[in-house]
């Protein structure tokens, strides 16, 4: 097993199906258990670093940890000596001196984790950089896709809306293609880089008519609009995004009748995609929140345990 996760693209086929299978024997493991928890990690330090606001993912991380009995210090930027000026660098040193077993990062700035990296001894996990990568989002997200469709391999995915900002659709395209599955990009040019497609993934696909893809897909994946991170207006308005590339109800119709619907969240429910399709028996969007705990503990459990 791999040292640290900062990236999709560390994990090669074999290693992200060893991270599923174990993902799937923790919850075996522990749904039978009155108390949810296993000694796996006792002894252990997990430092939950986040100079970003995140609700899912810190607390799926923390949940996690201490579901393996892990001890967890959970450090946020606001109220900590990062506001008063302290670099990452000498927060770091001070996580290495408290002796950290293991950081789960999150930042602004695309690539912190791998600066981290190189300045602790423990592992480093990528919980989202900038507008870089977010890797334990794309294992949640196949391990959901897995549960519900039996396999990755040979899915179709289609990754819809604003791929530009989004570290989940880079990760996701990454460690998708190595599973086997074929990923199309879909969303209006202005939110699609330019050579995408080459860059992450050979035989990633982009394409602008979201209707035009909807029948052959297998899985549909809405990714939420990141206002906070948009500095101009990449679409006339919300109702013209809305109109071109939200799924409601008439396009969830259009899909095949065994596709799933996910979304990482938070929704824009109304934008990107509507209360009746978030809502509906396809969508696996409350699944992936509970998936991530499973795959967050079989991360954790692959890179401070499993090796002993």
């Amino acid at each position: 097993m791999i040292r640290h996760l900062l990236s999709a693209a560390d994990l090669d086929a074999g290693t992200a199906t060893e991270v599923l299978d174990t993902a799937a024997r923790m919850d075996e493991a522990i749904a039978d258990r009155e108390v949810k928890k296993l000694p796996t990690l006792r002894g252990r330090t997990v430092v939950n670093l986040f100079y970003e606001d995140s609700t899912r993912t810190r607390i799926s991380f923390e949940a996690a940890a201490k579901r393996l009995s892990a001890d967890v210090i959970n450090f946020s930027a606001k109220g900590s000596s990062v506001s008063k000026g302290e670099s990452l660098k000498d927060t770091a040193l001070t996580l290495q001196a408290m002796g950290a077993d293991a950081v789960v990062i999150r930042h602004p700035a695309s690539g912190a984790p791998y600066q981290l990296a190189g300045w602790v001894n423990g592992s480093v996990l990528n919980a989202g950089d900038g507008t870089h990568e977010h890797p334990t989002q794309a294992l949640l997200d196949a391990y959901t896709m897995r549960s519900r469709l039996g396999r990755v391999d040979g899915l179709s995915v289609a990754i819809v809306g604003d791929v530009l900002h989004s570290r989940v659709a880079r990760s996701n395209v990454l460690l998708l293609s190595a599973l086997g599955a074929k990923v199309t990009l879909v969303g209006p040019p202005t939110l699609l880089p330019l050579g995408i497609e080459d860059a992450l993934a050979s035989g990633t696909e982009v394409r602008y008519d979201l209707d035009e893809v909807l029948p052959g897909v297998d899985v549909v994946m809405m990714l939420r609009v990141q206002r906070e991170r948009m500095e101009d207006a990449y679409f006339p308005s919300a109702r013209e995004y809305t109109r071109r590339y939200g799924l409601d109800g008439a396009r969830l119709r259009a899909l095949p009748e065994h596709a799933i619907v996910m979304h990482p969240g938070p929704m824009n429910r109304g934008m990107e995609i509507s209360p009746e399709v978030a809502d509906s028996p396809r969508s696996t969007i409350v699944e992936q929140v509970a998936n991530g705990v499973s795959v967050r503990m079989a991360v954790l459990y692959l890179l401070l345990g499993g090796a002993k």
